[in-house]
């Protein structure tokens, strides 16, 4: 299967009934996004390796990477390599003395990792199709530019799980696009309806 390389673009806390975060990956020199749910201790994860901050002591991710640093394991890439029932599952390809090692990993302790050892992350087009965003043309973007972009618009709905689509709804919100927010509230009450 052919990989699409993805980057991080953003990051959203929910304003709603939970304490996850939404982390938004984007296709290089793509118009796709692919928001990932995460918890807000590994969104916290993220933002502290991107935004370069420094503790004094050693947070669990950077204990991680110190760890592989030390016995000269490097971390070549992260590959988001399957979606089931709305879970993202992730695998940490590695390398150490000549040999290939693949590590399964939560998707969030996978992109914090990632994000220190600014190793490229990977998915699959099946991935991408299922769960991913497509902005509008008026969005696309500037070709391989890092830097912040918002998650947008039209996916199809029915693919998202409703924790996700509660995310993206308070994305939506945030950004004030009103017309996709009744979208997913449509969408939301529908599978309430159902069931």
């Amino acid at each position: 299967m052919k990989k699409v390389e993805l980057e991080i673009v953003g990051m959203s806390s929910g304003v709603s009934q939970s304490q996850n975060a939404a982390v938004v990956l984007g296709e290089i020199d793509g118009r796709r996004r692919l928001p990932v749910i995460i918890g807000h201790a590994e969104a916290q994860a993220i933002a502290v390796a991107i935004e370069r901050l420094h503790s004094a002591r050693p947070l669990t991710h950077d204990l991680i990477k110190n760890m592989l640093e030390t016995f000269h394991i490097d971390l070549k890439e992260v590959v988001i390599n399957n979606l089931v029932d709305g879970i993202f599952f992730s695998r940490l390809i590695c390398w150490k003395d000549g040999d290939l090692y693949e590590v399964d990993s939560r998707t969030s302790d996978a992109l914090a990792l990632a994000a220190r050892f600014h190793c490229p992350i990977y998915t699959y087009e099946f991935i991408l199709e299922t769960a991913g965003i497509e902005l509008e043309e008026a969005e696309a973007p500037r070709p391989r530019k890092k830097g912040r972009q918002p998650a947008t618009k039209t996916a199809t709905l029915s693919t998202y799980p409703v924790e996700a689509l509660h995310k993206l709804l308070d994305e939506v919100l945030i950004a004030e696009d009103y017309e996709r927010a009744a979208q997913i509230r449509d969408e939301i009450r529908r599978r309430q309806d159902q069931g």
